[in-house]
């Protein structure tokens, strides 16, 4: 048995890029960031931040795209790919996404006095 799921909380760190294939399938992406608070050796918080590339297609990316605006906070359910290929050079680059299958909006950007 396999198991490839990912949920992440967080805020979109630009607008959601829409885009279409040659074939006309509608693709959207747009990063989103992570914090995780935690204590240091000095006793004190500090942040950091994760950031995931998301991609959605067909109709999830038609209909959501123009809802993902930088700082908006949204859940993201879905899968973790890895994709591959070679730029001019002939230099091979690796790029992991989150492939959405269940992207919910849930409020607006937060800021420190919330």
């Amino acid at each position: 048995m396999s198991l490839n799921k990912v949920m992440i909380i967080g805020n979109c760190g630009k607008d959601a890029e829409m885009r279409y294939t040659a074939s006309g399938t509608a693709t959207a992406q747009v990063s989103v960031a992570v914090n995780n608070r935690r204590k240091n050796s000095q006793g004190e918080y500090e942040d950091q931040t994760e950031w995931f590339s998301v991609v959605l297609w067909n109709e999830t990316a038609e209909r959501l795209s123009q809802y993902l605006t930088k700082g908006k906070q949204v859940y993201v359910e879905g899968r973790l790919q890895t994709r591959s290929w070679e730029d001019d050079s002939g230099q091979k680059h690796y790029r992991t996404e989150v492939v959405a299958n269940t992207v919910q909006l849930l409020g607006g950007r937060q800021t420190d006095s919330e």
